[in-house]
């Protein structure tokens, strides 16, 4: 067959393989254009996220007037974020580019292990967060008696702990993979990193999206009685006004709809993700490896929305920032400024 083909054939072959081995993945081979475009793509994508949760994690961290229980779970959201574009990201573009893996494979379930870990919190802040609007537009009297610092970090702790046993016991515990062999699809060809794609993960990713419907719901609440609070702030005199705290206030209500943009948006990023790898292992495995890296990348850039979404919404967030880059996080004055006058 190969004295048929020739060397020359022979070599196009290789060309077009991760590796001149036996059961090699095929490169998808691009123009020098098209991989440039990408690469240039992916690495801006990595760049908002690096450096807005960056800022992020910075500004809350240093004004203590932004010490919060929210700000709390906002600060933890963005280190998750931040820790994904950072350790994800980069390889995750290569990955994308050359559509081979180069970095072995005990790497490949690390990055596997990070990924879904980053993740995972995420979506556990998301819902934690909510639970914290809900308390301070529809319970606000109690609430900051209720949902402190101290259950802030517990919350967290909570979030990150979980993610880290659900992850590690599937892709680290053997006798899990011993037991479900017959579910499980390991490497398909050397050169590839979707190790954890499968008819079993796919099914069991899904519902730990589901906090995210059970999340919308509760914002629907949130903010029906916010609205309801609001005609009634209105249709006081303001005399009556001034003497009595109706309800939520309007900085909390505005917290509860920017949180329920990053809950909507979170939604539309990572869905068609979740429903692929659900539906796609029913039929044995027909997305495309072009449409699985566009889903891929649609979820990863809900980690770079965030921060956009309170640059937007935020007057105090913006004022953070520029007190930030024109003073530097050094200064101590401003450490103790009042961004919300």
């Amino acid at each position: 067959m190969s004295s048929a083909l020739g060397p020359s054939a022979e070599e196009g072959m290789l060309v077009t393989l991760c590796y001149g081995a036996n059961g090699s993945c095929y490169r998808t081979l691009h123009s020098f254009g098209v991989q440039l475009a990408i690469y240039l793509a992916c690495a801006l994508a990595t760049l908002i996220t690096v450096l807005g949760n960056l800022l992020v994690f910075v500004v809350v961290s240093h004004f203590k007037a932004l010490h919060t229980p929210t700000n709390h779970l906002l600060l933890s959201l963005a280190l998750a974020d931040l820790l994904l574009g950072l350790t994800v990201l980069p390889f995750s573009t290569i990955r994308s580019v050359e559509s081979c893996w180069y970095f072995r494979d005990d790497f490949c379930r690390l990055h596997t292990f990070l990924d879904t870990l980053f993740c995972l919190t995420s979506i556990f802040h998301l819902c934690f967060t909510s639970i914290d609007r809900h308390c301070a537009i529809c319970d606000p009297l109690p609430c900051p008696t209720k949902f402190t610092v101290r259950v802030a970090c517990i919350y967290t702790g909570v979030g990150w702990a979980v993610a880290v046993v659900y992850t590690s016991v599937f892709l680290y515990v053997k006798a899990i993979a011993e037991g479900l062999g017959h579910f499980l699809r390991g490497m398909p060809c050397v050169g590839s990193c979707q190790l954890l794609f499968n008819k079993l993960w796919g099914w069991l990713n899904f519902p730990a999206f589901f906090p995210c419907l059970v999340m919308k719901v509760r914002y629907v609440k949130i903010f029906t009685v916010a609205n309801k609070q609001a005609r009634l702030i209105n249709n006081m005199s303001r005399s009556i006004r001034s003497q009595l705290h109706v309800g939520a206030s309007k900085s909390e209500r505005k917290a509860a709809k920017t949180l329920g943009v990053a809950v909507g948006v979170y939604l539309l990023c990572w869905l068609p993700f979740a429903i692929d790898t659900m539906v796609d292992s029913l039929p044995a495995f027909i997305t495309p490896p072009v449409l699985f890296d566009i889903l891929i990348w649609f979820a990863y850039f809900n980690s770079a929305c965030n921060p956009l979404i309170y640059v937007f919404s935020y007057p105090w967030f913006r004022k953070a920032v520029k007190l930030v880059l024109t003073h530097g996080i050094f200064c101590s004055r401003t450490s103790t400024v009042d961004l919300y006058q």
